[in-house]
């Protein structure tokens, strides 16, 4: 039997055709027609004045870090479970990460426990939408505002997701998407910086061009550019832009299949789930979700163990998720230890996620289903 991958990145329509196009206009470097398109679809699209591509969703951060002004000693709270760039980011600049713990319903940032780690020194709160549900967004920008903090959103997972209707990445100040390869929507690698405070744009398009004016300048502001602040070179290429344009125009086509998907795993596997104590992911009524991913949190570390050995040995790639970041080596350098967040490294030993992608057909999730159901207990 062939491998059914975890995650299998292709084109999804004209992707070919526009990388052409952008070779044929002779404009490789970031900025170009492609750039724009893009920018100003996921504008429309969230209802955002104004967002920029990045090389990555980690540069994204690193441009929302310096844009929100953190300096070396303040502190940034940060969900535990989350990809390392969500705190190095902010630790790049001279933060203190907070780690803080999770739901362990949704697996976000459990906004019960936010306030009780703010301190005099805290300077923003860095929700992360898991696997494209909302985290709690109401009630952190309540606490966001009574401590004049500001939020950024990691939306990584989250593209095209809702919180109680509005779009995913506009509740803070500024969020952060992703188009790495394993996303819903991929330039294989790539980002976007999603600024809802006009009051940001200006500065964060100087500091995505090496700290110049150089923005000004192509829109006739200024006669000449010139080095004017802090940056780097946060600019994707027009190529990349072209291949993530044609992308994003499926956007309807692949939330339905991802949905279908996700739907599908969800009814196949509810009551053998059900049965063997098994938890599914769980979407609260008032969250639309991204369908970004489907996962099993089993019952413990050793029954993840011996399911994605069982499911190798079908020919099926699931694979665990994230390793606590307050017990990773650069976490326990910053202060990480055993039981700080505990519902964080429950489920980070007990998660596996199953194949789950925009080009998964219905034969290899069958597979798939009937591999983790096949699956003997004792």
């Amino acid at each position: 039997m062939a491998l059914i991958p975890f995650n299998r990145a292709r084109p999804l329509g004209r992707e070919f055709e526009y990388i052409q196009t952008a070779i044929d206009n002779m404009h490789l470097a970031g900025d170009g027609p492609f750039t724009k398109r893009c920018s100003e679809l996921l504008e429309r699209a969230l209802g955002s004045p104004r967002v920029l591509l990045t090389t990555s969703c980690t540069h994204a951060l690193e441009l929302a870090a310096m844009l929100i002004g953190i300096q070396p000693g303040d502190e940034v709270i940060v969900p535990s479970f989350t990809f390392v760039s969500t705190a190095s980011a902010f630790h790049l600049r001279g933060a203190r990460i907070t780690f803080a713990d999770i739901r362990s319903d949704t697996l976000n940032l459990d906004e019960r426990l936010v306030e009780r780690l703010i301190t005099p020194r805290t300077r923003a709160i860095v929700p992360v939408h898991y696997g494209g549900v909302a985290c709690e967004m109401d009630a952190l920008a309540d606490i966001a505002a009574r401590h004049s903090l500001s939020i950024v959103e990691d939306n990584a997972h989250g593209l095209f997701g809702r919180y109680r209707g509005r779009a995913l990445g506009t509740f803070g100040r500024l969020g952060v998407q992703s188009f790495h390869e394993t996303k819903n929507y991929t330039s294989g690698e790539g980002g976007a910086l999603v600024i809802n405070d006009p009051s940001l744009v200006e500065r964060a398009e100087i500091i995505r061009e090496k700290g110049t004016n150089r923005s000004r300048f192509f829109r006739g502001q200024v006669d000449k550019y010139t080095w004017v602040d802090e940056g780097s070179s946060y600019l994707p290429s027009e190529i990349l832009a072209a291949f993530l344009f044609a992308q994003l125009e499926q956007r309807e086509a692949v939330q339905a299949r991802r949905k279908e998907l996700w739907d599908h795993y969800r009814a196949e596997l509810h009551d053998w789930s059900s049965m063997n104590r098994v938890q599914l992911p769980l979407v609260p009524a008032h969250c639309d979700q991204a369908y970004h991913l489907f996962y099993l949190a089993m019952p413990s570390l050793d029954l993840r163990q011996r399911m994605l050995a069982h499911l190798k040995e079908r020919n099926v790639s699931a694979v665990f998720h994230y390793v606590p970041l307050h017990l990773s080596a650069m976490g326990r350098q910053l202060g990480g230890v055993e039981g700080m967040c505990p519902v964080t490294e429950d489920f980070s030993d007990r998660l596996l996620r199953l194949p789950f992608h925009n080009t998964l057909s219905d034969e290899e999730q069958a597979r798939v289903i009937d591999a983790v159901k096949s699956f003997k207990w004792n």
